[in-house]
């Protein structure tokens, strides 16, 4: 397994935006749920956003919607993250990884992070007010 590897990330003020890339080798191919997670020190790790592979349908966690937009680009491989109007509590170390599901339908934001995996080593997002 190859992990993957995130980049986009820095200091931003709040309202700014900053889009996350990830190149996760074999998406799309040997798995088909990719998702956006994010963990700050002392908490779990949290779904943000996930897109299927087959047909790009997406799901977000309620503190991303109408903010944050996960696309994929299959023929490179990577899937970015879009987040828009950024706020402190947005602050966090961002992951992508990969899972393959039987049904499109699995493939949500609440999926446990557990059953990800090529984790990669994040990037961190820091907003500040």
């Amino acid at each position: 397994q190859v992990p993957a590897v995130e980049s986009g990330g820095g200091s931003v003020q709040a309202g700014e935006s900053l889009k996350l890339s990830c190149v996760a080798s074999g998406y799309g191919v040997r798995s088909n749920c990719l998702g956006w997670f994010r963990q700050t020190p002392g908490k779990e790790r949290e779904g943000v956003a996930v897109i299927f592979s087959g047909d790009g349908h997406t799901s977000y966690a309620d503190s991303a919607k109408d903010r944050f937009t996960i696309s994929r680009d299959m023929r490179k491989e990577t899937v970015h993250l879009l987040m828009t109007s950024l706020k402190p509590e947005d602050t966090a170390t961002y992951y992508c990884a990969t899972d393959r599901v039987s049904l499109p339908g699995l493939c949500t934001a609440s999926r446990r992070a557990s059953l990800f995996i090529n984790w990669g080593q994040g990037t961190q997002v820091t907003v500040s007010s």
